[in-house]
């Protein structure tokens, strides 16, 4: 068996216009995500980041002003998504982002799970997102909301198609 040469990771300066590009895509190309407010906080691969602050117009409970169980679902799909996108662009790191970009347009949902352990009460909320498994087809995500506090709001798991 012969071991394939290590090819040369991206230029910084390439690695800027992608993340630049995965901002743009997750902050404003995708609409719904603008119009909830949903900032990338973090490209790290290892655990990516989506923050957005609480407003009126999110709350679900009107007498307690609590989150929107669907803005929740939906902000965990998102960095779960978001996760997905960047352990693609670290595996395929040698890629342009014109190359990289063409890839995420094939990344969809597959089955979404989330679990909601306390109430969605908070001025600023941070999902993470972690790949437990990165496959050819499926990517697996585990994803977290937590508030301003760290106070853990839920957690949600993933299978997002890659391929």
């Amino acid at each position: 068996m012969t071991a394939h040469p290590q090819l040369p990771r991206r230029s910084p300066e390439e690695q800027i216009r992608l993340e630049a590009s995965l901002r743009d895509v997750f902050e404003h190309k995708l609409c719904f995500n603008e119009l909830l407010g949903f900032k990338v906080e973090s490209l790290d691969p290892t655990a990516p980041q989506i923050s957005f602050m609480m407003r009126k117009e999110l709350i679900g409970h009107f007498l307690h002003g609590r989150l929107h169980g669907g803005v929740i679902a939906t902000v965990l799909d998102t960095v779960g998504g978001l996760a997905a996108t960047v352990a693609i662009a670290e595996k395929f790191n040698d890629e342009t982002t014109e190359q990289v970009a063409h890839r995420f347009g094939r990344i969809g949902t597959i089955d979404l799970r989330t679990d909601f352990l306390r109430q969605g009460i908070g001025k600023k909320f941070t999902a993470t997102g972690r790949i437990t498994r990165l496959g050819g087809r499926i990517a697996s995500v585990q994803m977290t909301l937590e508030n301003e506090t760290g106070l853990l709001i839920a957690t949600g798991s993933a299978s997002y198609v890659i391929s």
